[in-house]
């Protein structure tokens, strides 16, 4: 018995395979392009199809007992599906500038707090309903001769199985879905131009779609009675596959990208839950949402200094067969501060400003400042964004008291006893576990009864590693820097400004 878990991302996919047992069998992936056109960015979703069906392919080969097949994806980018599940148009990415008028609408015709109320998110143009209502505006050929309207997570389900469903944590990047009825909202989708028949029917995430085509059984080599599984937003997928099944624990997911994605039960109000830019997101867990508190850049800050200021010893390191981020971690003295305060805005800011045009910032350079110190500045700077998101995540009622650590970043011992230094929270790490796609197979085996619940299937799959403590003096002396960091955007912004 094994079970496959499918990560769609912006820039490639993967598939990963375990037996029931929760032993790893084989993982594949493969890499797909961003189209720049129109001065926007486009996603091939037929390309990403074909990529889909080649992971599979190759991780499954041999095990022709595959109980059931897991999706997980990113969200938001929605895809125009036309006869045989062709899409009828490249799909316009979050990132596409298309559909910023057309926000402004909806939010000037319903009122900014109405849409928040109403789907858990304020509104932005990165959301589906702004560029489905740009499509619809602007290429009406398109629009008339599309049979269905999915985003990638439940337009590879349907390609698969042949159902169309999305699941809630999906159709919450939509800004059209109502997050309490959870159901479509009808007048948001009427203002828009779209037919709620055309989307995908709304699901709790973990819910069978049914089994997979049997044509596609053939091609691929997969027993026809395997299932397909609606899984959920990779956010979310990421705090189910690293166990944070309670209220109160959060995933600390280090990539390109930082976020920290908490669980937490009903709160008395959400005005300021919305007020800071955060969402209020259904969970797997009975009563229990999920947030998203993140930086667009984390991860990616390393790369640009590895690449931009520290190129030629980076190139040394390879020669010399070390891994370039190991070599830099050493050189830095964790125990003390690097005594500069580094605004991580380098591709503008996320929660909870959400302005995509501040700018980074470094301060406190002297004679004496090194290399390291830049790199060392660079982690401290991202934690110090994290804090703030932690501490204004408190006064909207939600209460992180424990992470667990997955991405890239998880591999990091200094940055992650720095983390739990300036954080003042225990973090876990979670061993090599791609949690995206683990969190996707728990969902899929529980979902066709391999396991009684997701709590049987943690406890297989989600094996707890090292634990970072909190070092109370450390901590006091990051707090020094952290209250000037938190003057930092407003200063910048009045400089960059003027």
């Amino acid at each position: 018995m094994a079970i496959a878990g499918i990560d769609v991302g912006t820039t490639g996919c993967k598939c990963t395979v375990y037996e029931k047992d929760g032993t790893f069998i084989r993982e594949s992936y493969q890499e797909y392009d961003i189209e720049k056109a129109g001065g926007g960015h486009e996603l091939n979703a037929w390309k990403v199809w074909l990529s889909v069906k080649n992971v599979l392919k190759e991780a499954v080969q041999g095990i022709f007992e595959i109980d059931a097949i897991g999706v997980t994806s990113f969200g938001e980018t929605s895809i125009f599906v036309g006869k045989e599940g062709k899409p009828l148009m490249n799909s316009l990415l979050y990132t596409d500038p298309r559909g910023e008028e057309q926000c402004k609408e909806l939010a000037k015709h319903f009122g900014r707090d109405a849409i928040s109320k109403r789907t858990g998110v304020n509104p932005q143009s990165m959301y589906s309903i702004s560029k489905l209502m740009w499509v619809v505006q602007n290429r009406k050929d398109v629009y008339e001769k599309t049979e269905h309207i999915c985003q990638f997570g439940d337009y590879i389900v349907f390609m698969l199985s042949g159902i169309a469903q999305i699941d809630y944590s999906l159709a919450c990047r939509s800004m059209a879905f109502h997050v309490d009825s959870k159901e479509w909202d009808s007048e948001i989708l009427a203002y828009a131009g779209i037919d709620p028949a055309k989307m995908s029917k709304p699901v709790p995430t973990g819910c069978v779609a049914g089994r997979i085509r049997k044509e596609l059984s053939k091609e691929l080599g997969i027993d026809p009675k395997a299932v397909v599984v609606s899984g959920c937003h990779d956010q979310v997928a990421a705090a189910i596959g690293t166990g944070c099944l309670k209220q109160g624990m959060a995933v600390d997911g280090t990539g390109t990208v930082e976020c920290i994605t908490p669980v937490f039960g009903e709160l008395s109000n959400t005005r300021e839950l919305y007020q800071y830019n955060y969402v209020r997101v259904p969970y797997v867990c009975p009563g229990s949402y999920v947030t998203y508190a993140f930086s667009f850049n984390g991860g990616s800050l390393l790369k640009w200094y590895r690449d931009q200021i520290a190129r030629h010893e980076s190139e040394i390191y390879r020669e010399q067969g070390l891994n370039v981020y190991d070599s830099f971690n050493k050189q830095m003295d964790v125990k003390n501060p690097s005594g500069l305060l580094i605004l991580p805005y380098f591709s503008g800011s996320a929660t909870p400003y959400m302005d995509v045009n501040a700018v980074g910032a470094i301060v406190g350079l002297r004679d004496t400042t090194t290399s390291i110190d830049i790199y060392q500045g660079l982690m401290e700077g991202v934690t110090y964004e994290m804090l703030f998101n932690l501490e204004l995540l408190e006064k909207a009622g939600i209460r992180v008291t424990e992470l667990r650590a997955t991405g890239g970043g998880a591999r990091a011992e200094a940055w992650l006893q720095m983390k739990a230094d300036i954080l003042n929270k225990r973090i876990i790490t979670l061993g090599e576990a791609q949690s995206g796609t683990l969190g996707c197979i728990m969902l899929a085996g529980a979902a066709c009864g391999l396991y009684q619940s997701l709590k049987e299937a943690a406890e297989i799959f989600v094996k707890p590693g090292k634990e970072y403590l909190p070092n109370q003096e450390r901590h006091q002396e990051y707090l020094k820097y952290y209250r000037k960091y938190k003057e930092m955007y407003k200063a910048v912004s009045t400089v960059m400004n003027a």
